[in-house]
Parts: C-alpha cells; sequence; structure tokens
C-alpha cells in the first residue's frame, strides 16, 4: 500500500456514472485500523475500511500540519466525489460528514461488492500529495441449510447430511456438532463471480442414543456472528426390555411363597408384541401370565428355570431373562410341652423364632438339579445350626427334668400299690384244729379255746 504523489488536474472529476453500490457494515468493521501514513513526509493521513455488505463504511482524508491546502476525495475509477465541500459526482450515497482545512470525511451508504477498492485523499500543495484508502466488502453467506439423506434413520446405520452456505464473501467455514461435541466433515467450495458457496458433508452412524438430538451446522465468517441451522435426528430401534421383581420385595424366593414379575419395554415405535415363555422347558401350568406381568402363586422345586419376556417392534425383537432359584420354606423349633419346677442356670432364648438361611439372594443360580437341592439342604442347615446351639442346654436340662418327675411319680404309684395290697398271713387262731373231724370238734379243739382269745395275735407279713 505505498503511497505515491503526482500531480492530479481537475479533468474528469465531474463525470461519469456512479458506481457500483458499496455495503457500509464491512467499512465499520475495518475503521477501526491504525492510521498509516502513506509517504514519507506527507502531511495526508488515511485508514483502511472494512464493511459488511448494506451497511455504511466511512472515508476520511486528514491533514496534519495544514496550510488551508484544497483537499479532493476520488473514487477506484478517479472520479472526483468531493472537492472541499463540492460534490461533482452525482452519487447521492455520498454525503459529507465534515469538512474543514485538516480533514475531508465523507460517509457511503448501502454498500456493495461493487465499491470495492482504492479511494484517493489528494491535497494541493507543491508538490501535490496523494494517498489511497482500500474499501473491502464482506458478504455473509445466504440460505444456510442442511439436507439429511434420510428423515428417519435405523439405530446403526450410516447417514450422510450436506450443509451448504451459499454466496459468501470471503468464503466462510462450516463446524458441525451433535449435541454439544463437534464432529468433522468433508468441505468443498465453489466459486462465482465473486461469491463462494461451501458445502460440508457429514457421515454419522447413529444410535438410539441420538434419537432427538440436535445436529447443528454453524458458521465461521467475519460478517457474522452465531449463524446456525439445525436438524433433528430421528432414529428407529429395536425394543430395551428389562424384568422387575415386584413380590417377594426382599428378593429371596421361599418355596410355598408367591412370586411377581412385570416386564417393560422401550422401543422406537413402541412395542406392541410382548410375551412371557421359560427357556429349554414348558410353562408351569399354575402360572398365570396376564399381559406384561407373570404370577406363582405357590412356588416350588419344580418352578426352577430361567423365564424370558420377549417383545418387539417394526425393527427387531429383544428379550430379557430372569432366573428363577427357589429356596426351602422357613423352618421353626417348637418349645417344650411339659412343666417341671426344676430351675436350670440355661436361659432358653426364643425357642419359637424362624431360622432363615444364611443366604438372603443369590448372584448365580444351580446348573443342575443335583447342584440345586444339594445348595438348598446347605443353606438350611446353616441356618439351623446357629439355632440349635442355642436351645441345647435348655432341651438338656427340660429332659432331665422330665425324667425325675417320671421316677418320682412311679415310686408314689408302687407305693399305694403295695398298701392296698398285704398279701398272704397266718394266724394262731386255729391251732390244733388240724386232726378234727368236723368243724365243731376243731373249734373246740383249738387251742386255749375261749379263754384264751385275749391272747390271740396276729403276725403281719
Amino acid at each position: 500500500m505505498a503511497s505515491r504523489t503526482e500531480p492530479s488536474g481537475c479533468s474528469g472529476r465531474g463525470g461519469g456514472g456512479a458506481p457500483g453500490v458499496l455495503p457500509l457494515p464491512l467499512l465499520l468493521l475495518l475503521a477501526a485500523a491504525a492510521l498509516v501514513p502513506r509517504g514519507d513526509g506527507q502531511n495526508l493521513v488515511t485508514e483502511d475500511v472494512t464493511v459488511v455488505e448494506g451497511d455504511v463504511a466511512t472515508i476520511s482524508c486528514r491533514v496534519k500540519n495544514s496550510d488551508d491546502s484544497v483537499i479532493q476525495l476520488l473514487n477506484p475509477n478517479r472520479q472526483t466525489i468531493y472537492f472541499r465541500d463540492f460534490r461533482p459526482l452525482k452519487d447521492s450515497r455520498f454525503q459529507l460528514v465534515n469538512f474543514s482545512n485538516s480533514e475531508l470525511r465523507v460517509s457511503l451508504t448501502n454498500v456493495s461488492v461493487s465499491d470495492e477498492g482504492r479511494y484517493f485523499c489528494q491535497l494541493y500543495t507543491d508538490p501535490p500529495q496523494e494517498i489511497y484508502t482500500t474499501i473491502t466488502v464482506l458478504v455473509p453467506p445466504r440460505n444456510l441449510m442442511i439436507d439429511i439423506q434420510k428423515e428417519t434413520a435405523v439405530e446403526g446405520e450410516e447417514i450422510e447430511l450436506n450443509c451448504t452456505a451459499m454466496a459468501s464473501r470471503p468464503a466462510t467455514a462450516i463446524r458441525w456438532f451433535k449435541g454439544n461435541k463437534e464432529l468433522i466433515g468433508k468441505t468443498e467450495v465453489e466459486k462465482w463471480s465473486d461469491m463462494f458457496t461451501v458445502t460440508s458433508q457429514l457421515m454419522l452412524t447413529v444410535g438410539r442414543e441420538d434419537d432427538g438430538v440436535p445436529v447443528i451446522c454453524l458458521v465461521d465468517h467475519p460478517a457474522v456472528k452465531d449463524l446456525q441451522t439445525q436438524r433433528y435426528l430421528e432414529v428407529m430401534y429395536k425394543p430395551q426390555v428389562r424384568v422387575l421383581q415386584n413380590y417377594p420385595l426382599q428378593g429371596l424366593t421361599r418355596e410355598g411363597e408367591p412370586l411377581e414379575l412385570t416386564c417393560t419395554a422401550l422401543g422406537k415405535p413402541q412395542p406392541t408384541d410382548m410375551k412371557w415363555l421359560r427357556v429349554d422347558d414348558e410353562m408351569p401350568q399354575h402360572v398365570v401370565v396376564s399381559g406384561s406381568n407373570l404370577l406363582i402363586s405357590n412356588l416350588n422345586k419344580t418352578d426352577n428355570g430361567t423365564y424370558r419376556c420377549e417383545a418387539s417392534n417394526s425393527v427387531g425383537k429383544s428379550y430379557a431373562d430372569y432366573m428363577l432359584f427357589v429356596y426351602d420354606p422357613p423352618t421353626t423349633i417348637p418349645p417344650p410341652t411339659t412343666t417341671t419346677t426344676t430351675t436350670t442356670p440355661t436361659t432358653i432364648t426364643d425357642t419359637t423364632a424362624t431360622t432363615e438361611p444364611a443366604v438372603h439372594g443369590f448372584t448365580q443360580l444351580p446348573n443342575s438339579a443335583e447342584e440345586l437341592d444339594y445348595g438348598d439342604l446347605t443353606d438350611s442347615r446353616a441356618g439351623d445350626e446357629g439355632s440349635i446351639r442355642a436351645v441345647d442346654h435348655a432341651v438338656i436340662g427340660g429332659v432331665v427334668a422330665v425324667v425325675v418327675f417320671a421316677m418320682l411319680c412311679l415310686l408314689i404309684i408302687l407305693g399305694r400299690y403295695f398298701a392296698r395290697h398285704k398279701g398272704t398271713y397266718f394266724t394262731h387262731e386255729a391251732k390244733g384244729a388240724d386232726d378234727a373231724a368236723d368243724a365243731d370238734t376243731a373249734i373246740i379243739n383249738a387251742e386255749g379255746g375261749q379263754n384264751n382269745s385275749e391272747e390271740k395275735k396276729e403276725y403281719f407279713i
């Protein structure tokens, strides 16, 4: 941008047609450039201007150490725009902003691309001085849009998206975002006349998590800020199935208790076909299936196995498994049925409490029926062992008391029995009557007769 000094006449300064329309916004953006003198020892100064198409550009020709010399402004075709405060050029878009001995300031409204170029400031000194300022016009992109190859995609499918920014100056830069994540596209630039059309292509493999997520096309251009457009992805995907255990709440399934399962499925489109089945076996007859729910009112060991919920839509079919393992029912130890007055130092601790298996849940089911029965037995014994130890001493004391009480009862019964049955015994009342011929004679011959009746004695055997 070297300046030059040359004599200049006034010929041709007032003629000619109006130059093309220049946007003013672009001039305002570059108006902040530093003042650059165009030659050593010259008194004229000016600055370059960058403006957005359609905005206002302001050109300033200033003089340092003014000596009242005449200032004039010329367009790129070297036609005089202003001579002092007079406008020879018949273009109403040029307006005088300020005129003095030290400055000539002119505004250009509705700036267009055709207004780009060098504008000359001349000072009639001896020798004459001349410098130039450059107007640059920026054109923001038009018709920014995203084109998607398929409006509705299926998960796992690769789709093509194209973002086009038309008629910009200079060429724009395009950036892609999916949500908050930036993606890289492939860019092509096409120049048409003084304008540039930019197209960016993005290849994207979509999943179910992309459904409803915006894809954003963002423009980087000095003429605009935050210019963007977006499209929302629509992704179809097969159902996602889950099995929830409603009862029992603790998760431990015992023999004789009920089991209730619920199947949930989420997909796009929403699944309409849902069914329950038992893997590698027939569904037990006592199992009740109602829509998405499965109910077993009375569990038993034959119910062990894997239960599967299947759901499907137009995209595909999915399933979720529930592995059922039925534990033994709770066991109880009844209290002693006899009472005793004998006290023992052992304290009986809640002999009616229900014993629980040591394991209240499971992370892996047995692989066979034999393994299932063995594991169930082990769990039950492990739970019962602690309770039995707690009541061993109480049971032993109770048994001893019962034995002592039974022995006392037996002795009392025997004593009463012998008291009532004395057995056979002999007296001396009929002594000497063994040889009597009849009863009368025996009585008469009895030793002592009636006279000795007071001396009779009885011997208890």
